[in-house]
């Protein structure tokens, strides 16, 4: 394993393995990548890029995918839940 990462994922400071994705670090925060019509979470589901269910906001960067994503030191993430 690399050495870990600092990022912040709306606005909570998440430190996750060096190599893991993004989505990893959303997922660790414990909050929603976006909310349905009906209000309810949703989450990543494939995983591997086909689902565009994990978009965020990356260092101001829209529609990014978290799952093809590695985390970086100092990254400001943003979801739209």
């Amino acid at each position: 394993m690399s050495a870990a990462v600092s990022l912040t994922v709306n606005g909570v400071v998440v430190e996750v393995s060096g190599g893991a994705s993004i989505a990893a670090a959303v997922a660790l925060a414990g909050v929603a990548f976006r909310r349905s019509r009906r209000g309810e979470a949703r989450a990543a589901f494939c995983g591997m890029g086909t689902c565009f269910e994990c978009r965020v906001t990356v260092d101001g960067v829209a529609q990014q995918q978290a799952c093809l994503l590695p985390a970086r030191n100092g990254m400001q993430v943003s979801t739209d839940a």
